[in-house]
């Protein structure tokens, strides 16, 4: 803003008052950014957190079905315990209940950090569910359902009995596509079609 002074000469430059409005605008402005840095750093650091959490529970659901023998099931009931992982300790409490699956057990795993004070049925950072129990086939010993229907079992690598999966195909079963050119240019040509 220019003025004029007493004498008549021209003077440039801002009033006190211009700057100090103009001080208050960046606070403001910068007291907000601030705030949104830090919140995001929070919600990084919660999903962090989140992340162990359950790669504890998936552990705990792991060590459950690895420790049963073949044909066993877990015990029903409720167990709690603590874990080291990610540089922190994690509480978790363990639930096995039935399903309604003859032979087959629910297992509900809740996970938050040890020194989080909460009540018994609060604050957990995640809940993790697993099956397990001697109603569940074995990898590779159930039926495979094809385009042809039901077969036997397949076991990927395996020795399967040829011709029980015809697959589908790709060109309407008028052929296969024959291979023209040369070098690394080749190129399919689909039947009746000519490469000029």
């Amino acid at each position: 803003m220019s003025r004029r002074d007493r004498h008549g000469f021209r003077a440039d430059g801002f009033t006190l008052i211009e700057v100090l409005v103009a001080l208050v605008i960046v606070a403001v402005g910068m007291s907000a950014l601030m705030g949104a840095l830090s919140s995001s750093a929070k919600t990084v650091a919660y999903m962090q957190d989140k992340t162990f959490a359950e790669w504890v529970a998936l552990n705990q659901i792991a060590s459950v079905r690895i420790a049963l023998q073949k044909g066993q099931i877990p015990a029903t009931g409720n167990t709690t315990g603590d874990i080291e992982l990610g540089s922190r300790t994690w509480h978790w409490r363990q639930e096995v209940v039935d399903s309604q699956v003859p032979g087959i057990r629910r297992i509900d795993v809740k996970v938050r950090p040890k020194d989080l004070k909460a009540g018994e049925d609060d604050s957990w950072y995640v809940t993790v569910s697993g099956i397990t129990g001697n109603g569940l086939g074995a990898p590779g010993t159930g039926p495979v359902m094809s385009a042809a229907g039901t077969t036997g079992p397949q076991v990927p690598g395996g020795t399967n009995s040829p011709g029980t999966n015809p697959g589908t195909s790709l060109n309407n079963g008028t052929g296969n596509g024959t291979r023209s050119g040369s070098g690394s240019g080749n190129t399919t040509t689909p039947p009746g079609t000519t490469r000029q």
